[in-house]
């Protein structure tokens, strides 16, 4: 499971990069705003999602028993 964590950490970051380095304003506003609230959704969730007991957490915000 980790690994598909990372994942998302490095498409998060990658998604980051891409709307902070994407100057073209007048075009992708909109784009530029979605990859990078979507790229630090990712990160953060990545990274809660790697933390120790983070499963008992997913596990009682779903109501799993």
């Amino acid at each position: 499971m980790g690994f598909w964590y990372f994942l998302i950490l490095f498409v998060g970051i990658a998604l980051i990069v891409v709307g902070m380095l994407n100057k073209d304003v007048s075009r992708s506003v909109k784009i530029v705003s979605m990859l990078l609230i979507i790229g630090v959704l990712f990160v953060v969730i990545s990274l809660i999602m790697l933390l120790p007991g983070s499963s008992n957490i997913i596990a009682q915000l779903l109501q799993i028993n």
